[in-house]
């Protein structure tokens, strides 16, 4: 399981969420942050640091969110 950012962060970028991340997951796009699945040890400092609750575990993200999941998961295929 990873942690989601989804859309209260757009537009955001208050990078709170960056500062707490013990395993530097957590990456700028355009417009919002984006956290590295594959980096996240689900430690869930972000969420709890995060200022407009935009950042959820895989599993809870609401139903009218959930396309920040494949969003998130394409970021790191297409930069890195």
């Amino acid at each position: 399981m990873a942690f989601v950012i989804t859309s209260p962060c757009r537009n955001e970028k208050s990078a709170e969420c960056v500062e707490v991340c013990p395993v530097d997951a957590i990456h700028p796009g355009d417009d919002m942050y984006f956290i590295d699945p594959d980096v996240c040890i689900d430690c869930a400092a972000c969420e709890t640091a995060c200022p407009v609750q935009a950042i959820y575990p895989e599993e809870e993200v609401p139903e009218d969110e959930e396309h920040y999941i494949s969003l998130n998961k394409k970021y790191f295929e297409n930069v890195f």
